[in-house]
């Protein structure tokens, strides 16, 4: 058996890290990815909510989520018009946050502050 030397495993890793950002880039540069969880802590949700990027993570706080919440215009590359917000969200409570555009983004965090999730408020 021939042991892998440490080039090889640097080449394979770079390989595989480019591979991996190559499946997940956006079709354009104004595509935003999406991430619509659910998703652990520190993991962020991505979504385009009517002309709004949404940004939207937490961090788990006694079985309740910790959210903070970054929404901008979707024309807008450079993110001037990012606007931050934090609630907390009570272990199966949701909230719901408004792009201004009659449009929302609702957020619940699972029992024991566990996992985010985007509520598909439609159904």
């Amino acid at each position: 058996m021939f042991p892998l030397s440490r080039n090889f495993l640097k080449f394979a890793a770079a390989g595989a890290l480019v591979a991996l950002t190559a499946a997940t880039t956006p079709a354009s540069a104004d595509d935003m990815m999406q991430n619509l969880g659910p998703v652990g802590p520190q993991e962020p949700i991505l979504i385009t909510v009517g002309g709004k990027h949404i940004i939207a993570f937490y961090a788990p706080s006694n079985g309740n989520c910790g959210v903070q919440v970054v929404t901008w215009n979707a024309d807008d590359a450079s993110a001037i018009t990012a606007v931050s917000s934090h609630v907390s969200i009570h272990r199966g409570e949701t909230a719901s946050f408004d792009t201004g555009e009659n449009k929302s983004l609702t957020l619940r965090c699972a029992d024991y502050g566990e996992t985010l999730a985007i509520v598909d408020t439609g159904k």
